[in-house]
């Protein structure tokens, strides 16, 4: 019988940055409580726990466990930002990067990081990466849906989970940014080391919200209400399609994406 293993990471706090979120505990719990009721074993990484070495060392030994015909789910929920690329390799000179606890001190955990922990992974295990945080960028785009609207309270109080590089990036390395980021094609954290679900675009804000009174990230929120309704057959492929039915909406003006081959796509949900 093949073994599941979650990693769900959640932060609302960054000292000293002034740009503390929400929803992004709950996220990690939500995702948390699905994920165990689904047959995973499930590990936790909450605000000061989720330290930058913390977050590496737990997402390589969560990969490190697991073994041919295994399953491995990664979720986190925070701020996104981007920082100067060293080696090349993104089209537009950025390299996209998730914001731990710690980011003011330590840094952030960019995608080629990553990409590297993802690789190390043994043939045959299923990646797969949830990223409800946000790389750069707005965009205007705007479809019906059935999240909250303006009636909804706290509706309007809404965060961006985008961690602006001068909060925590030294002068010098802002200076490599230059004044604007180029458009390209999205290229999430991890790249196609995993499966990637990820709640934005690199050019658009994944937003933190409230719905029923609650906090949440807008894509968890409806990631998870689009789960209950799958079928138990349902692919990654299948799952993403009812989740851009309702997302982009007015209020949230994010795009959600899908990353990975094809067969990937076709993966059973949580299977």
């Amino acid at each position: 019988m093949p073994n599941k293993y979650a990693l769900c990471i959640g932060i609302n706090n960054y000292p000293g940055t002034g740009s503390d979120l929400s929803g992004c505990v709950n996220d990690a719990n939500d995702w948390g409580d699905i994920l165990a009721q689904r047959g995973f074993t499930v590990q936790k990484i909450l605000d000061k726990s989720a330290k930058r070495q913390s977050m590496l060392t737990a997402i390589q030994a969560v990969i490190d466990k697991a073994h041919k015909g295994d399953s491995v789910v990664l979720q986190y929920s925070g701020h996104g930002s981007y920082v100067p690329d060293e080696d090349g390799d993104e089209p537009d000179g950025t390299d996209e990067c998730l914001c731990p606890y710690d980011i003011n001190t330590k840094g952030p955990i960019t995608d080629d990081e990553l990409f590297d922990i993802f690789s190390s992974k043994e043939k045959g295990v299923k990646l797969v990466m949830i990223s409800d945080s946000c790389h750069s960028g707005t965009v205007a785009r705007f479809a019906p849906g059935i999240l909250a609207g303006p009636k909804e309270k706290n509706a309007q109080v809404r965060k961006v989970k985008f961690l602006p590089p001068a909060t925590f990036l030294a002068p010098k390395e802002i200076n490599k940014l230059g004044i604007t980021r180029s458009q390209r094609r999205s290229s999430p954290p991890g790249r196609y080391g995993a499966l990637l679900m990820a709640g934005c675009q690199d050019t658009e804000y994944s937003y933190d919200a409230y719905f029923n009174g609650r906090p949440n990230g807008a894509f968890s929120f409806a990631a998870l209400a689009t789960l209950k309704q799958l079928k138990p057959t349902a692919t990654y492929g299948e799952w993403f399609k009812a989740i851009r039915k309702i997302l982009p909406t007015q209020l949230y003006p994010q795009t959600p994406n899908l990353f990975g081959s094809a067969s990937m796509k076709k993966w059973k949900v949580f299977a």
